[in-house]
């Protein structure tokens, strides 16, 4: 694969990638590249984190030596699980099965979890010499990466640590790609700019896009100044009304699209539209179906298209709905097909719902 075709896989269907002229010199420069995506064992796996499979298959399919960081201690920073580190293990175990679910080829994905890098000196070493090189605000308007506000690092000063630990995770991984979210953007930034400071290989950020709130958040402006804007706006496991678990069966996904945000002509912040464009629209065409009393079914090429179309009024929001609630049922067939015959996965699953027992 020629590198055009290889930057073009990374590319596509992103908000953001810093920088594309930096992704083709790496692709120039060496055939196999190293990536990696950093995750926390903090819940169950919703639609939101389906962006960022597609993307996660897109850079193996470019040829990037994938890495899955499994962010244990991550969690435990950020006091998942209420930092019982068992069950956030347990969920590490979840999530690979989630990707098994969803298509992920684990066995062409280096794993790794967070303990066995904080068992390292070098790994100490490497993130001292990054606290060393930045500011306490700095760090301070980082913590944004952890779906925290800045005003919460007053909650215990662990949580000053995070954003040098990702930042680190980077260098110690030895990366040229780091995947994520747009949430996932100042640490990224920060890294690359903590290479140029200290002569250190600049990582490429990959960014895709967040998929909004069931329950409507409104506007998300730009990239750089609204961190606490878009931890409210996100679909959010931690807020199971706002999103789709991958687990939720036909009659769960249609009652909560039923009752998504989704007011008509309007684009923004519209959870519905959201689904339709970054997870259905990812590599396929979008069908609505429609009685011929209402015009017949209508089928979209491109986001781009369907964008236009609701935004003029000639698509109901029910009939979107209709439409999203059947494609996304649809994809995660499988998902609950795995779950249900594989028995180590669904208990996981299960312990991972099981309310927490009283102390």
């Amino acid at each position: 694969m020629d590198v055009t075709k290889r930057v073009n896989l990374v590319t596509r269907n992103t908000l953001e990638v810093i920088t594309k002229e930096d992704a083709e010199a790496i692709f120039r420069s060496t055939s196999s590249p190293k990536g990696y995506i950093g995750v926390e064992p903090s819940g169950l796996f919703h639609l939101g984190w389906v962006i960022w499979v597609y993307k996660f298959k897109d850079l193996m399919a470019a040829g990037v030596k994938m890495t899955l960081l499994e962010a244990t201690w991550h969690a435990w920073i950020n006091d998942k699980f209420a930092g019982d580190m068992a069950k956030i293990q347990l969920c590490s175990s979840y999530i690979e099965h989630c990707l098994k679910a969803l298509g992920v080829d684990l066995q062409k994905v280096k794993i790794i979890k967070a303990d066995e890098m904080i068992d390292k000196k070098v790994y100490w070493e490497g993130l001292l010499k990054i606290a060393k090189s930045l500011s306490l605000s700095r760090v301070k308007r980082a913590v944004t990466i952890m779906g925290r506000k800045e005003d919460e690092t007053l909650v215990d000063f662990s949580k000053l640590i995070y954003p040098c630990m990702q930042v680190e995770d980077i260098f110690y991984l030895d990366l040229d790609f780091c995947l994520g979210g747009m949430d996932q953007r100042r640490a990224h930034v920060l890294a690359r700019e903590v290479a140029e400071a200290n002569g250190y290989k600049k990582p490429v950020a990959v960014h895709t896009p967040l998929l909004s709130s069931l329950q409507g958040a409104g506007r998300m402006e730009s990239m750089d100044e609204t961190d606490a804007a878009m931890i409210d706006y996100k679909m959010s496991k931690s807020r199971p009304e706002s999103c789709i678990f991958i687990h939720d069966s036909p009659e769960e996904v249609k009652a909560k699209l039923n009752s998504a945000y989704c007011p008509p002509k309007e684009i923004e912040g519209n959870s519905v539209l959201d689904l339709a464009r970054y997870v259905l629209m990812y590599e396929k065409d979008f069908t609505i179906k429609r009685s011929p009393k209402y015009g017949g079914d209508v089928n979209f090429a491109s986001p781009a298209e369907l964008l236009s179309a609701y935004q003029q009024g000639s698509v109901h929001p029910l009939d979107l709905k209709n439409a999203v609630s059947d494609g996304i049922s649809s994809l995660l067939a499988p998902v609950r097909e795995y779950f249900k015959k594989v028995p180590e996965a669904n208990n996981a699953l299960e312990s991972l719902r099981a309310p927490p027992k009283c102390q």
